[in-house]
């Protein structure tokens, strides 16, 4: 299936569509971060530790990857309690079985996150971003619902084949039905709601399926004998306002499929960029050149489209097993010029010509939407451009980030919501990083 140039794909339905929310979930993203740089940790069992060290057995589990799981370690347990259960491939009489233990890398990890907030941007029109490895997309505009779950499909994929990591990805006409039906089939899922099975599909889930139920409103309910989101539908719902007041009304209309919440973007996104990775590590100059000339137009496009100017004009370069270099130049004043963007990219990535390539990007940032005079080619002002600041950068796995988040931690409380008002993302165990 292809698309029409827009992330569009064919046979868009007629008509007022339901609204069509997808919910991409990465699969143990900072397990599957690590792997991109250590292919040789695939199918190992895996523990990321936020305030761990290699070698110590302090800090907690980030996450774990399903290999590690399967031994007991789970995400915010102690790193001590997960070495008894699966201790270091490198300590010395280890027993069997053993796995590897890595820190938090959150700077690499956001470098990552942000390879796929570039698609799902491209995929959507209105993008919600609620932690580093999660985000909401309305693609109402985008596909219908006969075809849905083939664009879900054309999402994950080019997830995995850009980025090289797995999501799972949940479609509905509702956000919290979206939610759930992402975490349904893990790993690498994809489970499609449509409009007017959302009820059937709750019934069976336990309580805390529902959208706004934390472990104390669970423990009530059950004290109710409600056990079930179908047992919740079926509930008196004035019995449900008397015990929780609104909001008993409110999880009784969701247990039934009744949410009216829409996708609200996070905001003016703080830089666009389009990326390219070829299926192997490139070391031709022409060829990456000629793909860069191509990401260079379509950014500044996406620019033009969304009426933005930017002041910082940056390339990316992924060069094996999977480092990650950025080189970026910041100009006197913001513009809105194609052929400049194109210039200044080919001057940033000539370093890499010889050098094999196994993904090209190109990145806008220093973002501003509001009307404003424009620097001219030559710089704000009259200011030659030569003299405008160039940036570099090589990431890499230099330590742990000590206040790192938990990934994929079941840490939110009763009043938490997966998608909250324009005060901001949900932060609740996780962060909420600008660059998804």
């Amino acid at each position: 299936m292809t698309d029409r140039g827009d992330g569009t794909l064919p046979g868009v339905d007629g008509g007022a569509p339901d609204q069509i929310v997808l919910h991409v979930d990465m699969d143990c993203f900072y397990a599957a971060c690590e792997r991109l740089r250590e292919p040789e940790l695939e199918g190992e069992p895996l523990v990321v530790g936020m305030g761990y060290e290699p070698g110590d057995d302090i800090g907690a589990v980030a996450t774990a990857s399903y290999e590690a799981r399967e031994h007991g370690v789970e995400s915010a347990q102690a790193i001590s309690t997960a070495l008894e259960r699966l201790p270091r491939k490198a300590d010395p009489d280890n027993g069997d079985p053993a796995g590897y233990y890595r820190p938090v890398d959150l700077d690499y990890y956001s470098e990552i996150a942000a390879e796929v907030k570039a698609i799902l941007h491209d995929c959507a029109d209105v993008v919600r971003e609620v932690s580093i490895d999660e985000a909401y997309l309305d693609v109402t505009d985008r596909t219908g619902w006969s075809v849905a779950e083939g664009f879900a499909r054309h999402v994950k994929n080019r997830i995995e084949r850009e980025v090289g990591v797995v999501a799972s990805v949940g479609v509905a006409p509702t956000l919290s039905a979206a939610k759930v039906a992402s975490d349904r089939d893990k790993p690498d899922g994809l489970v499609v709601v449509e409009p007017g099975e959302v009820a059937d599909f709750f019934a069976p889930l336990d309580i805390e399926a529902v959208h706004g139920v934390g472990p104390v409103t669970a423990r009530e309910l059950r004290e109710m004998g409600i056990e079930t989101a179908g047992d919740l539908a079926a509930a008196d719902p004035h019995e449900l306002e008397s015990r929780f007041g609104e909001r008993g009304r409110e999880l009784y209309d969701r247990a039934r499929g009744a949410d009216d919440r829409a996708v609200t973007p996070t905001g003016d996104p703080k830089s666009l960029s389009r990326e390219s990775a070829f299926a192997e590590a490139v070391e031709d100059a022409d060829r990456k050149r000629d793909q860069l000339r191509a990401l260079a137009e379509a950014v500044a496009d996406r620019a033009s489209r969304e009426g933005a100017q930017y002041r910082t004009i940056g390339v990316k370069a992924v060069t094996p097993p999977y480092d990650i270099n950025t080189r970026e130049r910041s100009l006197p004043g913001p513009v809105e010029d194609a052929d400049l963007v194109e210039e200044i990219a080919l001057e940033l990535f000539a370093e890499f010509d010889d050098e094999p390539v196994r993904k090209v990007g190109v990145r806008l940032s220093n973002l501003s939407f509001a009307g404003g005079e424009q620097a001219r080619l030559t710089g704000w002002d009259g200011v030659d451009r030569s003299g405008a600041e160039d940036q570099q950068a090589t990431v890499d796995a230099d330590g742990p980030a000590a206040d790192a988040p938990v990934d994929d931690a079941e840490t939110a409380t009763d009043e938490d919501a997966e998608v909250q008002d324009a005060n901001g993302p949900n932060t609740a165990g996780q962060s909420s990083l600008a660059d998804f």
